[in-house]
């Protein structure tokens, strides 16, 4: 067996990671001419690969593993522990099907209204502010709509709290020193709290509707037949709702795409739903939102003439492949059209990650995530006017999350009559 594929050269190269965030993968991809090369992360051997094959390749369950491979503080930040993204195999598929069970065409449509309905009285609330931070406020929306989507009981004047705390969970993942640390801290007072709640229903206190996420993962059943324990139940609940407090980010950066791009937020106008769908696709394509995916290899096996070694960690280069010039014609100019006649693989778009949506490791809430975008879009667009005045609307590549600098301010909001 040959491993002909380029190394890195050098001890460790974590450092190079943090510091090139995004683009870290990418650039390397693009030197070493290769879809395919070995690095030094933590000390250790690892494998970066990137573009429509590697990502089959690495959401193929019978040669890669997720259980254990995050490092332990984005468990302690992002995912929690012993949650889904945690499992491989049965019981994988078994926990996924749980997730995948409240994302019925009927509760999307919930979620829609309810989604509306936060939107609606935002916008009465901002026509009474000077300035409107639209990230922050986006925040806040999401987490409204998330917690009565998933049937948690939050106190008014414990809301915007909660979705700080939410918003600190992933802006902390890759964080070090006390941004991490307010992270961590967030997460076990979140835990500690759904897991009180999830207590309640189990007592019979509290009663969320059938088919919301708290009503399902309370009395969700392992393969063994056994109730999860509650803290991996409230991880689970929690798994629910952060991601959809995260799609905050994505809404910002609709707002600028929608900024810069006047010829295409014209068309969004047009009252079209192709228009808006294949606009929400190229935000989700073109701006930054997870890097890449991490799994380690579980059995020995060879691929384009390389040897992957059992225990290996691999990294599929997410941010890179939806940047993919194999893929994606000009892939640094914003281009919705570029949707209209796009195949549905689901390894060549794979901003949330990549394979199926039941049986492998692909976001649950990556249809919530469009049908949120899709609501936001048509009251940026359609249900209000609003000045954007003189800001830095730049973002870096290295943060992560990123974001617009000034996270988008807007002001002199002011509802369409209709």
């Amino acid at each position: 067996m040959t491993n002909s594929v380029p190394k890195e050269e050098g001890i460790d190269h974590s450092l190079n990671l943090l510091r090139e965030g995004y683009l870290y993968i990418l650039n390397r991809r693009q030197s070493f001419h290769s879809d395919l090369f070995e690095t030094r992360l933590l000390g250790k051997k690892a494998v970066c690969m990137g573009g429509k094959e590697a990502a089959d390749l690495f959401y193929d369950n019978s040669k890669f593993k997720r259980a254990g491979v995050a490092p332990n503080r984005v468990a302690e930040t992002l995912f929690g522990k012993k949650g889904v993204q945690t499992l491989d195999g049965d019981a994988h598929k078994h926990r996924k099907k749980m997730f995948m069970s409240i994302m019925s065409q009927d509760r999307l449509k919930k979620m829609n209204e309810i989604a509306a309905k936060q939107w609606d009285t935002a916008l009465t609330k901002w026509q009474q502010m000077d300035d409107v931070v639209l990230y922050e406020e986006a925040l806040e929306i999401m987490c409204r709509s998330a917690c009565e989507w998933a049937g948690v009981p939050v106190e008014e004047k414990d809301m915007k709290k909660l979705a700080d705390d939410f918003r600190a969970m992933f802006e902390s993942a890759t964080a070090i020193g006390p941004s991490h640390w307010a992270g961590r801290h967030a997460r076990n007072r979140v835990e500690k709290w759904m897991g009180n709640l999830i207590d309640q229903v189990r007592e019979g206190k509290l009663n969320p509707e059938e088919g919301t996420a708290l009503y399902t993962f309370s009395w969700h059943r392992d393969l063994e037949g056994n109730l999860l324990d509650p803290e991996v139940a409230s991880v689970e609940v929690i798994n629910i709702l952060r991601p959809i407090v995260a799609i905050a980010v994505y809404i910002t950066f609709s707002a600028l795409a929608a900024h810069h791009y006047p010829e295409e937020r014209k068309k969004l106008q047009s009252g079209n739903e192709k228009n808006t769908q294949m606009f929400v696709q190229e935000v989700r394509r073109f701006y930054p939102f997870f890097p890449f995916a991490a799994a380690e290899v579980k059995v020995d096996f060879t691929w384009k003439d390389y040897t992957f070694e059992k225990g290996t960690l691999t990294l599929l280069d997410l941010y890179g492949t939806n940047h993919d010039t194999n893929i994606w014609g000009n892939p640094e100019v914003f281009q919705p059209s570029r949707f209209e006649n796009w195949d549905g693989s689901p390894f060549s778009f794979i901003p949330q990650g990549g394979g199926d949506y039941y049986l492998g490791h692909r976001c649950a809430g990556e249809w919530v995530t469009i049908e949120m975008m899709k609501v936001s879009l048509d009251f940026l667009v359609n249900q209000m006017t609003y000045d954007v005045p003189e800001q830095d609307l730049s973002y870096s590549k290295v943060s992560i999350p990123s974001l617009p600098k000034s996270k988008v301010m807007i002001n002199n909001v002011q509802r369409v009559l209709r």
